[in-house]
């Protein structure tokens, strides 16, 4: 049993060498260097929580914070819409449903690639597809993503057209929904609408809230799109101004390694205590067939 133990051991030694060097390790020396003002340029020395205490009077930082709590809260809901109503069209005994299915999954493939955020910023900037069609119907308005009241707009229209991936759950997820329920809903004169909102819908609540959770994390870390289309300025007036893309012109840009750090160790505590708060609100509407909680 002891021989058998140290043979697992030894074929997982690959795996974990590769967590400790490539995870574990810079995650403890970044947090080291939160605490100093290293540079890359020169050895840090340590300034214990100054770092940390900069971001409070740091006007940029809070403009990177406004923005990101926006697009997270505008994006993700429209995202999750958009995703399970597709799902539902295409939950319809269609014909050619895997070909529909591989055509709305494309982008969710390409919408976070360098190549759309260009395209992206090719339909919506000056000169754009979106500008000459204005003006050809008599409206002249400045340039979607070069107006500071737009710009953000056009990165929650790129996030919600990634409806790929949450989309094939979703269909996944409703594919599981039992008929003779439905059907017995059906039968006791429920509509289309009520059967959803009082059937389907509760079903699905698990898959709903899975969907929420990584999707909340993955519009915290957006980074591509705002450095394309705002050319890593996070203009117009840092309108775009991501907290990720903030975080990267201090640490790359400015060369602020220890404050970049710091940053970053504050969006991981973020985004973990928004996913404590959707597990410990799931419990009020996510519903398990075997009386299991979230």
């Amino acid at each position: 049993m002891h021989r058998r133990r140290w043979k697992a051991y030894l074929f997982l030694l690959p795996w974990l060498i590769g967590l400790v060097w490539f995870t574990l390790g810079p995650m403890v020396w970044s947090l080291y260097y939160s605490f100093t003002d290293f540079s890359l340029l020169q050895a840090p020395n340590w300034v214990g929580g100054d770092n940390y205490a900069r971001m409070l009077t740091d006007a940029r930082f809070h403009a990177s914070v406004r923005v990101t709590l926006i697009y997270v809260a505008v994006s993700v809901p429209l995202e999750l819409v958009a995703s399970l109503g597709l799902a539902l069209l295409l939950n319809q005994g269609i014909k050619g449903l895997a070909v529909y299915r591989a055509i709305y999954y494309v982008p969710s493939l390409l919408g976070g690639s360098v190549a759309i955020a260009v395209l992206w910023r090719q339909i919506f900037g000056p000169d754009g597809l979106v500008d000459k069609g204005l003006e050809l119907v008599g409206v002249h308005v400045p340039a979607l993503i070069s107006s500071p009241g737009t710009a953000l707009g056009t990165l929650v229209a790129l996030r919600v057209w990634q409806f790929g991936a949450p989309m094939l759950i979703f269909l996944a997820a409703l594919r599981q929904v039992p008929a003779d329920v439905l059907e017995a809903a059906q039968i006791d004169g429920a509509g289309p609408v009520r059967r959803f909102f009082a059937v389907t819908l509760p079903l699905i609540t698990p898959i709903v809230f899975f969907n929420l959770v990584l999707q909340v994390i993955g519009a915290f870390q957006a980074f591509t799109p705002a450095y394309i289309i705002s050319g890593g300025s996070g203009g117009p007036a840092d309108s775009t101004l991501f907290y990720t893309l903030y975080l990267y012109q201090r640490a790359f840009g400015s060369f602020q390694m220890g404050y970049g750090a710091a940053m970053a160790w504050v969006l991981l505590i973020v985004i973990g205590l928004f996913t404590l708060a959707n597990f410990l609100v799931g419990k009020y509407w996510v519903y398990y067939e075997d009386g299991g909680r979230v």
